[in-house]
């Protein structure tokens, strides 16, 4: 056997969480034992950054034009109370990362000096913005990365599409799983990538100062993650089934959020939700549509991904937030949440959105995302475990609410 296949077999067969672990570990020590060849491989960190800026946009469009268009129509589910469950925990996610960046802010050295924003002018000056965004030019916002514009027109071309030929609609779907296989081969060399940012950045002025910084953003993403999961979760449930929430929570977190957290996919933890849900005695009419629905939609851990790094990025760019504009912000991470891409680190995609709304460019909303990158051995894990127990937990909240009402009929 040559040394090369058992190089790539291993590369196969290590997951991509010990990979770039790997990665930050030899970035790390280059820094510290050779500071100049620690410069020198930060090319490898640029090209990272710029394959992420340059798949990003057409991934976004494509995304969202497939999912609208190949939605199944006139489909009984009884999915409403559902679902505004999903956006309401969603939305809470978003509020809780705002509350909690404004009293324990981040700020990111990787971007210091990167550029210099203009703080925005109040909210009315950033809706101005917002809607000169969303009428943007298809071809322009593809063009200069308008990630609102092209949402925008996602929802337009989707909606349109929605009566067109079976074919036509195939080929969308096709097109939005190409560019998210491109997106996954861009991700496989995240390790990588990570390690020329993480060797360039700590070799830097800044040095391993900069290891604090991605320590306390990691604590407000995983404390505002666990807040979510063990009070807002449970308050909803209380005010849906008027019952002790805490059992079936701590059931979801054990039995969904475990798998979950150590597969980093909401789309592969359906099974175990499905089984769960049979296992718990829920409605299987509903959880048979609910659980795709929720592991596609319901995603309170990447509101508060693209929350918290948007903010981070705002305050390091000594950008002037003020409440009524964070509150845009949640309603718009909230909605880029319910966009994400199944893959890992899907929500981090997003960012560059939520970005937009400081006039913060799209270059530095790409290194935003890998700095995220930098902490998704630990973020994208519990981002997934909070996603995929919160569906169990909103399902079961309602199955217990419809239960509940049937036993006083």
């Amino acid at each position: 056997m040559y040394p090369q296949n058992s190089l790539i077999h291993w590369f196969n067969r290590v997951s991509l969480v010990t990979q770039i672990l790997i990665g930050m570990i030899l970035g790390a020590f280059l820094a510290y034992f050779a500071p100049s060849a620690a410069q020198s491989v930060s090319l490898l960190g640029d090209i990272f950054v710029k394959a992420l800026r340059s798949v990003a946009p057409i991934l976004v469009l494509l995304l969202v034009t497939s999912s609208i268009a190949n939605h199944e129509q006139g489909r009984k589910s009884n999915m409403g109370p559902l679902i505004g469950l999903y956006i309401i925990g969603t939305f809470s996610a978003a509020l809780i990362a705002v509350i909690a960046s404004f009293l324990f802010p981040t700020r990111l050295g990787r971007l210091e000096g990167t550029e210099t924003v203009s703080a925005p002018g109040g909210i009315g000056e950033v809706l101005v913005t917002l809607l000169n965004n969303m009428f943007d030019n298809p071809v322009s916002a593809l063009v200069n990365a308008n990630y609102i514009g092209l949402i925008v027109w996602g929802v337009g071309l989707g909606i349109a599409l929605r009566h067109a030929a079976p074919a036509t609609k195939g080929l969308i779907r096709d097109l939005a799983l190409a560019i998210t296989f491109i997106v996954k081969i861009v991700i496989r060399f995240a390790p990588i990538g990570i390690f020329g940012l993480v060797a360039a950045t700590l070799s830097g002025k800044e040095g391993f100062h900069e290891i604090g910084n991605y320590a306390r953003l990691l604590t407000v993403l995983v404390g505002c993650m666990a807040i979510v999961a063990l009070v807002v979760n449970p308050l909803i449930v209380f005010l849906v089934a008027r019952r002790n929430p805490f059992p079936l929570v701590f059931t979801a977190l054990r039995e969904s959020g475990i798998p979950a957290f150590f597969t980093r996919s909401s789309a592969a933890n359906i099974p175990v939700n499905m089984e769960l849900c049979k296992k718990l005695g829920f409605n299987e009419e509903t959880y048979s549509v609910a659980v795709p629905l929720g592991a596609t939609i319901n995603m309170a851990g990447a509101a508060v991904t693209i929350t918290v790094l948007t903010l981070a990025a705002a305050f390091t760019l000594n950008v002037q937030v003020d409440m009524m504009t964070a509150l845009l912000l949640s309603v718009v991470a909230a909605i880029c949440a319910c966009g994400a891409s199944g893959i890992a680190g899907g929500s981090l995609l997003l960012i560059p959105v939520a970005c937009s709304l400081f006039g913060i460019s799209n270059e530095t909303a790409a290194l935003v995302i890998a700095i995220g990158f930098s902490i998704s051995i630990i973020q994208d894990s519990v981002e997934t475990a909070l996603n995929s127990s919160t569906d169990v937990v909103f399902i079961g909240a309602v199955d217990m609410a419809e239960k509940a009402k049937a036993a006083k009929a």
